[in-house]
């Protein structure tokens, strides 16, 4: 009986080797650690993966094995801060060990969920690879071309948080620049074809050296001899000058569109206030704390007004209470806006049909004038699974329904506007910011300024930061001057440039008031979406087609 080969075993394996499988792990670590205060790890952190998607000799099980573990690893870092979730669960009423397995479920579901974008990928690039054999730099341009398409569907959906961009924010303030030319997906794009490069680079150094297994000629890079010492970082250093170059160029041009001057005219500021009111989400939904809260934004608002504010600002929620049309000319903020003639934007909960008090509620901010009356009105899109709405709600409640105390509230429309005194506004509430294309419309129709409110309670900073940093992407890429408000922190202002201006401490009652610019400018992103994908897309299929032979 003929024996296979070590090469023929390690080919048909059907998982990764404890090696391999360290190497993925490290990988999607090192991503998940980027967002916030490491964004150069997303430079280097997805070459893992693209080493295993040059093996396209491997099992289909191994693959996508190992696509999971990276992916994974990412996410699940990434979104560890989910796991707090089961502080408000528990306010809520739901009992201990049932709340704890909801938010276990909740990171973990998500974490799997934000893993299939590689898997996906992997999937998809595997089968291009067999249709038409790829390698150099027409791999780099199809891969990119597919993680963007696949990045792109997956904004579409109920859960989205971790794009590649926005490992970037808040403080690769250069590179975030590019995102005012097709959206986040540009920064993606240049993350994922950099970490292509390297990858490639890597392996063809490996194969010169003899570390290469079978089937890294995938990467069209024949062993030339053997390669040891100082001459193999030199090696390395050389292949890698495309990587280095695309770096360097995408990172001249974002210092460009940063150099640029705002060039914002006095007779559009606008002085806005806002409130932190940091309420705990499980003092804020009795009965005495809605009246606490109720006095603390009054008291915050009143300060803003004698500070100069033209307008104030509240977090989502900030009221946990609906509102009421019929009763609203006695409210304690509706008198104090009427007597002080300032609009205050509310943070609360309203009816669909609010004129007549009927409906399901929804996450709203209510724009209070000074006419008596609510003014313009924004209602959260993107509301959160298994926290403002139960998905497949009939079946979880025939399920664990005893466990669902709260009912699912109703979205808003993605064509709606908010309406001010000052213009026409884009804005988010807390989950939203993670979905550009939500702010990229408001803005398209004349949005002028941009404005997120949230409650952040009770994740930690580490959240904060990540809520923090989507913000910054949503600002450069708009070019809209921005004030993000919070319940419990981090507030902030942020500039068109992405620099943030001002940001509040965690954990603090705060107040503050700063000058805004409305602006009309729109970006090459505003105006036209994201056209880089279909690029890609366009030129990917080019390339495979012309580069088939006529007589397949």
């Amino acid at each position: 009986m003929r024996r296979k080969s070590k090469a023929s075993v390690s080919a048909n394996s059907l998982m990764p080797s404890r090696e391999v499988a360290l190497g993925l792990l490290g990988g999607g670590l090192l991503m998940g650690l980027a967002p916030v205060n490491a964004w150069p790890l997303a430079w280097i952190a997805m070459i893992p993966l693209w080493k295993l998607a040059n093996e396209s000799y491997r099992s289909h099980r191994y693959m996508l094995t190992g696509a999971a573990i990276w992916g994974l690893a990412y996410h699940g870092t990434a979104l560890s801060w989910i796991l707090w979730w089961v502080k408000p669960v528990l306010a809520m009423g739901v009992p201990v060990v049932a709340g704890v397995v909801i938010a276990l479920f909740a990171w973990l579901f998500i974490s799997v969920w934000g893993a299939a974008i590689g898997m996906t990928w992997i999937v998809l690039l595997r089968q291009v690879g067999r249709w038409q054999p790829l390698g150099g730099g027409r791999q780099i341009l199809v891969g990119t071309a597919l993680w963007c398409t696949v990045e792109w569907v997956w904004s579409r959906g109920p859960l989205y948080w971790t794009s590649l961009s926005y490992t970037q924010s808040p403080h690769n303030l250069v590179g975030l620049q590019l995102t005012q030319i097709s959206g986040p997906i540009t920064v993606t794009a240049a993350i994922v074809a950099v970490n292509g490069l390297l990858a490639i680079a890597l392996s063809t150094v490996q194969a010169t050296t003899g570390q290469a297994t079978t089937g890294q000629a995938t990467t069209g890079q024949a062993i030339t001899g053997q390669v040891t010492g100082p001459n193999r970082a030199a090696l390395l250093f050389r292949r890698s000058t495309p990587a280095i170059a695309l770096f360097l160029t995408l990172h001249l041009l974002g210092l460009i569109l940063y150099s640029r001057p705002l060039m914002d005219r006095p007779d559009q500021s606008l002085a806005v206030g806002l409130v932190q009111g940091n309420i705990p989400t499980s003092e804020k939904l009795s009965a005495s704390g809605i009246r606490a809260s109720r006095q603390i934004y009054l008291d915050g608002y009143e300060a803003l007004v004698k500070e100069g504010a033209q307008l104030v600002i509240t977090p989502e929620g900030s009221i946990a209470q609906t509102w009421k049309t019929f009763t609203q000319d006695s409210d304690l903020l509706m008198r104090a806006v009427v007597s002080n003639r300032v609009p205050l934007l509310l943070g609360t909960f309203a009816h669909t049909d609010m004129v007549n008090d009927q409906g399901p509620l929804t996450q709203s901010l209510l724009l209070l004038s000074p006419q008596e009356k609510v003014v313009g009105r924004y209602n959260k899109v993107k509301l959160v699974p298994l926290g403002e709405y139960i998905p497949f709600e009939r079946v979880m409640r025939a399920v664990i329904g005893r466990f669902i105390p709260w009912q699912s509230l109703a979205p808003g429309r993605a064509s709606q506007q908010l309406q001010t005194p000052f213009g026409p506004m884009a804005a988010g509430i807390c989950y939203e910011s993670a979905f550009a294309e939500l702010f990229r419309q408001q803005v398209n129709r004349g949005g002028q300024l941009i404005i997120t409110s949230s409650n952040n309670d009770p994740y930690p900073p580490r959240q904060m930061m990540q809520h923090h940093a989507q913000d910054v992407m949503r600002a450069v890429e708009n070019s809209r001057w921005e004030m993000r408000v919070t319940n419990t922190g981090i507030s902030g202002v942020v500039d068109p440039k992405g620099r943030s201006r001002w940001i509040s401490e965690p954990g603090e009652w705060v107040t503050h008031i700063d000058t805004l610019y409305r602006r009309q400018h729109k970006t090459l992103y505003v105006r036209w979406g994201d056209w880089l994908t279909p690029l890609l897309l366009l030129l990917s299929a080019l390339c495979l087609f012309l580069n088939k032979p006529f007589s397949e």
